[in-house]
């Protein structure tokens, strides 16, 4: 009797659809849910690598010589990295720093000698930060970003 029960139960298929749903349904779900923030991510490291090549163009078109001009550059950078302020944590900064000789260090203090040659920069950091869906189940944690430029102005 108990070999004609599971002779019967293996060839029974009612209901074996719903049960490979239910299993195969949230591991599709996720998935979708990690390439769409995979997607957003990647989609937000090229805006803001956008924006610094929109920075440097400016720079090289237009050198901003003093604090004012900086600051101009700064809100149009930001403008352009965060179009309706969709992203809060972005921030943007544009300094003017200085490398003596060939030395491989940068400064924000034109201290060289007298005799050393001054390289001047402008450099210009991007950085975000964004929190991925998958964070609220406890995988993974905020992904941050920072982009940085610097373009020779003498």
């Amino acid at each position: 009797m108990a070999a004609t029960l599971l002779s019967q139960l293996r060839h029974q298929t009612r209901g074996s659809v719903v049960i490979e749903t239910a299993i195969v349904a949230p591991v599709l779900l996720l998935l979708s849910l990690g390439t769409f923030d995979a997607g957003r991510m990647v989609a937000r490291q090229s805006e803001l690598q956008s924006a610094a090549a929109e920075a440097e163009a400016i720079v090289q078109a237009a050198v901003p010589t003093d604090s004012d001009a900086r600051t101009e550059l700064r809100n149009a950078v930001l403008a352009s990295a965060n179009p309706n302020n969709s992203h809060p944590s972005t921030t943007v900064t544009v300094a003017e720093i200085y490398r003596c000789t060939t030395g491989a260090d940068f400064v924000t203090v034109n201290d060289c000698t007298d005799a050393a040659q001054v390289s001047t920069y402008i450099k210009i950091t991007l950085t975000d930060t964004y929190t991925p869906q998958w964070t609220s189940f406890g995988v993974g944690g905020p992904v941050n970003y920072s982009v940085v430029r610097m373009v020779q102005i003498s």
